[in-house]
């Protein structure tokens, strides 16, 4: 997997995925402050970082966490339900084009480009396994988006929407919300679409220069539509439950084969 490499053939086998290769300008409004490898920059430590916060490891993270990306990839039915949908839906992933392992800010374990059409694992927040399934399945989402229901990341409410349904197909479960001190044991679907409209409200304002009330009104204005939106997974899924395994084999009936 490389951060900057850019197989012109693979895109043109998938004319729905942008060809730029180029960050915009403006990148911080964008979410790309948040990514400095995307610029070419990296994160700089100083010497206590390293002696004593464990940094420096940048060649061993990256190694650890492509062994993990690439398990998910081998193992995971989201991960593989996922990738099945995007081959169904004419953007088949490459992971050595497509996935990249890299050091990001300490606010975000993964994120999805699209400008270069690249999912990114933060190597130093997803350090294990099951961090890393849940970085590609959600970034994934957000990819199934910008290839099947033609996404425009400028715009609010379209970034709104795939943010939700990526919280509501994979973050938000009862363990997510109890923790987070927003589930009732009497109310649980009122809680679970708090958590959904908090965690997408979180990702909106990680990535986007834009006033608080506006996203809250942009993720109000789309939420009943994309909350009802379960594609390509079919199903809300619960943790340490079956969920998972029966997305994965209900996956042909819909028309996504698994890889």
């Amino acid at each position: 997997m490389h951060s900057n490499t850019f197989s012109e053939k693979q895109e043109e086998n998938n004319p729905k995925f942008s060809k730029s290769t180029k960050v915009p300008e403006g990148g911080s409004q964008w979410g790309y402050d948040l990514y400095p490898e995307r610029r070419g920059d990296g994160l700089k430590h100083g010497i206590t970082d390293i002696l004593f916060k464990g940094k420096g490891q940048e060649s061993m993270d990256k190694v650890k966490c492509e062994r993990n990306v690439y398990k998910c990839v081998k193992d995971s039915p989201l991960v593989k339900l996922m990738m099945g949908a995007l081959k169904s839906s004419g953007c088949p992933l490459d992971i050595r084009r497509h996935i990249a392992c890299e050091e990001c800010s300490p606010v975000v374990s993964g994120g999805y480009d699209p400008v270069l059409n690249q999912i990114v694992v933060c190597q130093n927040m997803a350090t294990n396994r099951g961090l890393v399934q849940g970085v590609l399945t959600h970034e994934m989402i957000h990819m199934f988006d910008y290839c099947r229901n033609k996404l425009n990341f400028k715009n609010v409410d379209h970034l709104a929407c795939t943010e939700i349904r990526a919280a509501n197909l994979t973050h938000c479960s009862f363990l997510s919300a109890w923790m987070e001190g927003d589930v009732s044991i009497f109310d649980f679907k009122a809680a679970h679409q708090d958590c959904v409209k908090k965690k997408a409200l979180q990702s909106i304002m990680a990535v986007r220069s834009i006033k608080k009330s506006d996203a809250i009104d942009a993720v109000d204005r789309v939420f009943p539509k994309c909350y009802n939106d379960l594609e390509p997974i079919g199903r809300r899924i619960r943790r340490n439950s079956p969920d998972m395994f029966k997305a994965y084999a209900d996956g042909p009936y819909y028309g996504y084969d698994p890889v």
